[in-house]
């Protein structure tokens, strides 16, 4: 249930984002009419009504590409002196 909310919360935060920045525009075209009902020994019949309509226009994103020069840096690599073997190296006593 918690998940079901966060996603409601976050498409109505994008709804918002999406008809604020203007990428959405939605007017609408048609009012609404609510049917006409009747009742009689036959029982309820509805008569006429209509759907309200709308005209929604979306912005455009255009991609593309170019090339351009991009300077790539350099890296030398030195290797650390060789240090002496161990074996090679006198130690005085400890006297």
């Amino acid at each position: 249930m918690r998940t079901i909310i966060v996603i409601l919360i976050l498409v109505v935060v994008a709804l918002i984002a999406v008809i604020g920045t203007g990428m959405v525009d939605i007017r609408q075209t048609q009012a609404a009419k609510v049917p006409e009902f009747h009742a009689d020994e036959n029982g309820i019949a509805a008569k006429g009504g209509r759907q309200p309509a709308f005209d929604v226009e979306t912005g455009t994103i255009s991609v593309g590409s170019e090339t351009k020069a991009v300077t790539v840096p350099t890296l030398d690599v030195q290797p650390a002196k060789e240090k002496p073997a161990s074996g090679s190296t006198k130690s005085k006593p400890a006297g």
